[in-house]
């Protein structure tokens, strides 16, 4: 059943973005699977969560995005993959373009660091819908020496309707859509702050 899931996620993710064009849809396809081949729903992340006090939750999205949409209050660690330059409106696009967050290795591990985290915690990476943000930030960390990285396959926000009156809400699965515990108020002592 996991394994017909992933499957048709990635199957989906692929035609989604072959429409967009070839980079992004190269782009998206190298971050379908990561290094470890470690992924969880976020049912079973939150199930890790209840039964590992050690396990970390670390949320890789945009502060603003997460400000519209709420926040995982188990959530440890929020750095987010990447960033909205706001400075560089993009008007083909009609949106702000989303550029990599230089500091992001640094601020995790010092994050990791702080909070103590072993190489063999199980630590899980989530971003909104699971493959463009969780799984290459699940590599870094990875890379990092730490051995036990999930990605989150369904993300915060999980899929979108394919059908019906709310044809493209994300509203299907996902940690907020599961009724798992979430808010839209942040812990300061988790919330994102730019390196100075």
């Amino acid at each position: 059943m996991r394994l017909m899931m992933k499957t048709l996620l990635a199957s989906s993710l692929m035609a989604a973005t072959l429409s967009a064009g070839p980079a992004l849809a190269q782009e998206v396809d190298a971050y379908r699977e990561t290094q470890l081949g470690l992924y969880v729903s976020a049912v079973e992340a939150h199930e890790l969560i209840q039964q590992n006090e050690r396990t970390i939750l670390i949320d890789v999205r945009d502060p603003i995005e997460i400000k519209f949409t709420g926040f995982a209050e188990p959530t440890d660690i929020h750095v987010p993959w990447v960033l909205a330059d706001r400075d560089s409106f993009d008007e083909e696009a009609q949106t702000w373009p989303m550029v990599r967050n230089a500091d992001f290795e640094a601020q995790v591990k010092a994050r990791l660091d702080a909070l103590g985290v072993a190489e063999d915690d199980p630590i899980i990476v989530m971003c909104r819908s699971g493959a463009t943000r969780s799984a290459p930030g699940a590599d870094v960390i990875t890379e990092m020496g730490y051995n036990q990285v999930y990605s989150v396959n369904d993300g915060f926000e999980g899929s979108t309707l394919k059908e019906g009156d709310s044809q493209g809400v994300r509203a299907m699965n996902g940690w907020r859509n599961a009724g798992l515990p979430w808010s839209y108020e942040i812990d300061p002592d988790v919330a994102w702050r730019p390196a100075n």
